[in-house]
């Protein structure tokens, strides 16, 4: 054989063995079919590479076509006719050869299949792939609820709406906690989102004691709410407060009063007034005055021959004597003559009150 015959041979087996290499490659990298829902009634011209089409052509692939040759800068319509029953998104950054759109259905619409969207493909025939998809309206469906049991609607106070997407609030009725979640959701299974909470019964604890005072009441370890005791004060003492005292709703007790002491009267040696009377000390019963009382002292003054009063309260058995006071108690019942002077400062009127005994002589100077 010609030597130049087995060389134009060995270079024509390596050129196809070449050339084979590539299209299967290249035949790889297409896939029958990118989208499922791809109808074609006609394609372009096949082919294996680019030098197989003719003009600006490209050897692409083209879909269900295959390797065909496609006009790179094609582009399909966009946007694709209005239809009011359907939302249509571009995917790709422009609408050319092998961009992707996405059409779905308005709200209250739905497809055929119980398909959500359907994915369409820019062909080479500047044709979106498949078919416009269509839009049925959905039959109105009513509210739907989650359960709320008998129980659960006589145990609480329920504010809200047991429909899907709403929520509700718990409360207890007087007498009872809330234990639990005071709100809920119901989701879109009808379920509620956390479990329902409880109502617990509120009680008291046993009342405090009072010093000096007695409970009028059944010895109990716990009380209901809105239940009533009763306190009383031992003999000599005030009681100072409400003598009921109420369980609260919150499980407490409403204010406790106090038993408060009488006072002892420190005046020794004058009168005082006590109730509208000016009274000697020992015309005092007991010498002493309940809790809350007024007792009026008189001062001697300590410029003028005169006296004026001061007044002092008594406060749980405290009856302090005013820093002031001064007091004179009468040696003998014979004819001594007490003065007791009232001065009213800057005013036109004095009083002078002598007590002559046993005769009581008022004079009045104006």
């Amino acid at each position: 054989m010609d030597c130049s015959l087995f060389f134009l041979l060995a270079v024509w087996a390596c050129t196809e063995r070449f050339i084979s290499q590539a299209t299967a490659e290249q035949t790889e990298s297409c896939p029958d079919s990118v989208l499922g829902n791809e109808r074609r009634s006609s394609c372009p011209k096949r082919c294996q590479m680019d030098k197989d089409c003719p003009g600006r052509r490209r050897c692409l692939c083209d879909g269900q076509c295959g390797l065909s040759c496609v006009i790179p800068g094609r582009t399909c319509p966009w946007p694709l006719p209005l239809n009011p029953n359907t939302i249509s998104l571009l995917l790709s950054p422009a609408p050319s050869f092998s961009a992707i759109s996405e059409t779905r259905c308005q709200p209250g619409f739905a497809m055929a299949g119980s398909m959500e969207a359907v994915v369409r493909r820019c062909q080479g025939d500047r044709r979106w792939s498949g078919e416009d998809p269509t839009c049925t309206a959905v039959p109105a469906i009513g509210p739907r609820y989650c359960p709320l049991p008998y129980e659960i609607r006589n145990e609480f106070t329920i504010k809200g709406s047991s429909a899907v997407g709403s929520n509700i609030l718990y409360s207890c009725h007087p007498g009872f906690k809330l234990v639990g979640n005071r709100e809920n959701f119901c989701q879109q299974n009808q379920t509620w989102q956390y479990p329902h909470p409880i109502c617990q019964r509120i009680f008291c604890p046993p009342p405090a004691e009072v010093d000096h005072g007695y409970l009028v009441a059944v010895q109990r370890q716990e009380y209901e709410v809105g239940g009533d005791i009763y306190y009383l004060c031992k003999k000599t003492f005030l009681l100072d407060g409400p003598n009921r005292v109420n369980c609260q709703s919150n499980g407490t007790w409403s204010e406790v009063p106090f038993c408060r002491a009488r006072c002892t009267v420190p005046a020794q040696r004058s009168r005082v007034t006590l109730g509208g009377l000016k009274l000697w000390p020992y015309e005092i019963p007991d010498g002493t005055v309940q809790h809350g009382e007024n007792v009026t002292f008189y001062c001697k003054h300590p410029e003028k021959q005169c006296s004026f009063t001061a007044v002092q309260s008594c406060f749980d058995g405290e009856l302090p004597a005013p820093d002031c006071y001064l007091g004179e108690m009468p040696t003998t019942m014979g004819n001594i003559i007490k003065f007791v002077r009232l001065c009213v400062i800057e005013s036109f009127i004095i009083v002078v009150n002598f007590l002559l005994l046993p005769v009581r002589w008022i004079i009045l100077f104006i």
